[in-house]
């Protein structure tokens, strides 16, 4: 089993300290909208804001060609975050790992078995 440290795709990425926006299922993909938080060894790292102790970026978390997904909850089943700015988010995601065919990841969204498939982070420009 891989675990998304691990993984060339989150080298500079910190899965825990982001935020979950939203959720779709949508005929050929899963997205995850978050806003990433995202460190110097990063290729997507930019100089962060003056309120932020590090960068960042929106981005999508997309799962792609999947066979079947399980666990996942309906975002109007659950209970989002409100932040002193107001912005709402559904918590962050706090495990992916990859074992053969068989993603997982785990957060207030569900615990979510995704067969088959393969994802990608894809950033916003800026």
């Amino acid at each position: 089993m891989i675990q998304w440290r691990d993984m060339e795709l989150f080298r500079g990425i910190d899965l825990n300290d982001s935020c979950v926006l939203s959720w779709e299922v949508e005929p050929t993909q899963l997205v995850f909208e978050l806003d990433v938080s995202v460190w110097p060894e990063s290729q997507f790292y930019r100089t962060p804001k003056p309120n932020e102790y590090t960068c960042y970026r929106t981005a999508r978390l997309i799962f792609r060609g999947y066979e079947k997904i399980s666990g996942l909850h309906a975002m109007s089943d659950v209970r989002p975050t409100v932040d002193l700015d107001n912005t709402v988010d559904y918590g962050n995601i706090d495990a992916l790992s990859q074992e053969e065919k068989m993603i997982r990841v785990y957060g207030d969204f569900g615990e979510v078995e995704i067969q088959g498939g393969n994802f990608d982070l894809e950033f916003d420009e800026i």
